[in-house]
């Protein structure tokens, strides 16, 4: 088997086989097939596309080229979430202990951020001595005895995905449909769970601008998941303006205990709900989506919840007194507030400028290599249909630099658009995604 042939076979159109396409990413894994050849590939890909048969043998051999973690020690049925990316995206900060405190095994795998603002890892790092590096026993240990457990992904969890995507960064390989589903599924069944709900984003702050094409991307993964085995569910939500009105680590990290405590922003809550009513039915835990907003409902009134939340900080070594007491997160030192021009309705917030404006105040990073300021962030105290007032705050910036708050300043001035009338709603949630 040579490598030529196959970029040949596929340059004319033609489908590669299980085992070539295991060879190749076998090969390329290990060094033996060069990046040149393998970009060649990815390019033939791009131009012909690929089976559904072939993207999930693809998905899979990147899988299979490290470490695939065994759950089955822990008990239950395990069921894991994975967003695209967004603005605003403190989702699993909320989920997971909700779902944990209903008696669903939560064990997830979570990175960090690597743009707009810190990634799920970062955002618990507000915790004074929390950490995610657990070892295999400690992981399942946790999970078995407080039913929630977050680890950071380790440096051999699908190898292939990671070679594979810094060549097709540089190459302009990276849009191809099949390419981006089975990059981010391989890494999700690497991690081992039962059942996966994926949370695909679209609009201005998304990966995935068009709701047709984050449609395609949602129905192309759930198709993977189902093909390899596993109950997968994918939800469609908006991300033509942040999500919640906070932007930045310790203010996301507020926001989702103040949706613990049940007095979070409704577009954030119904996020969370439709996320994980799915995760309750996956599990068995729920009929329906009725009995599991009810069942979410609950352990949000009665506290455990957020108590859950507490828990599962002090297991992983981190100081759960900010849980019930917010003021002694991470605060920055400074704040400006950006003011409307005009009077009217929040027609639009372009979500991207939002992340760019946070990223800029030190809230996220622009290499592997920058430190975040996890105290920084933004505040919209105006969202889309709001009305607003000449002069009226549409954001508050929270900075400890001057000359960046005010590159900040400007960028978010930017994104809010003023119109005369308000905009039709755009619901949170666009769409569900089931198996065929």
């Amino acid at each position: 088997m040579r490598m030529y042939d196959l970029i040949l076979k596929k340059k004319q159109g033609g489908e590669l086989s299980t085992d070539e396409i295991r060879y190749m990413i076998e090969g390329f894994t290990e060094g033996s097939i060069p990046d040149y050849q393998m970009s060649a590939m990815t390019m033939a890909i791009c131009f012909r596309g690929m089976t559904p048969r072939e993207t999930v043998d693809l998905t899979l051999a990147m899988r299979d080229s490290g470490d695939v973690l065994d759950l089955s020690g822990i008990k239950g049925v395990k069921v894991d979430k994975h967003s695209t990316g967004g603005v605003g995206d403190k989702t699993s900060l909320a989920l997971t202990p909700i779902i944990a405190a209903l008696g669903v095994p939560v064990a997830k795998m979570s990175g960090r951020g690597l743009g707009h603002t810190g990634g799920t890892i970062d955002k618990l790092e507000c915790f004074d001595g929390f950490t995610t590096a657990l070892s295999e026993e400690q992981f399942a240990g946790n999970v078995n005895t407080i039913g929630i457990a977050i680890a950071g992904q380790t440096a051999n969890l699908a190898p292939a995905d990671k070679k594979l995507y810094a060549l097709r960064d540089v190459t302009a390989t990276v849009d191809q449909m099949s390419l981006i589903a089975s990059s981010i599924m391989s890494k999700k069944l690497a991690s081992g769970s039962d059942a996966i709900v994926l949370d695909v984003k679209t609009g201005n702050g998304a990966f995935m601008k068009k709701l047709e094409d984050s449609r395609a991307l949602a129905k192309e993964m759930v198709s993977i998941g189902t093909m390899a085995g596993k109950k997968t569910v994918a939800v469609i939500t908006d991300m033509d303006q942040p999500l919640g009105r906070a932007v930045g680590n310790s203010l996301e990290v507020r926001e989702a205990i103040d949706t613990l405590r049940g007095e979070g922003p409704a577009d954030f809550k119904e996020v969370v709900f439709a996320l994980g009513s799915q995760m309750l039915m996956l599990a068995g835990r729920a009929a329906d989506e009725k009995e599991a907003r009810a069942l979410m409902e609950g352990v949000i009134e009665d506290g455990s919840a957020l108590d859950k939340f507490a828990q599962f900080v002090r297991a992983q070594g981190g100081d759960a007194a900010p849980v019930y007491d917010t003021s002694l997160l991470p605060v920055a030192g400074k704040t400006l507030e950006v003011t409307a021009k005009e009077s009217g309705y929040v027609h639009r917030i372009l979500a991207e400028d939002i992340g760019i404006a946070c990223m800029t105040l030190g809230g996220g990073r622009e290499t592997k290599e920058s430190a975040i300021d996890l105290s920084v962030g933004i505040i919209l105290e105006k969202k889309n249909g709001d009305a607003v007032s000449d002069g009226e705050v549409l954001a508050t910036i929270y900075g400890n630099d001057d000359a960046k708050m005010q590159a900040a300043y400007e960028k978010i001035a930017h994104a809010y658009e003023i119109a005369k009338e308000p905009a039709a709603f755009v619901p949170v949630v666009r769409e569900y995604i089931f198996p065929e």
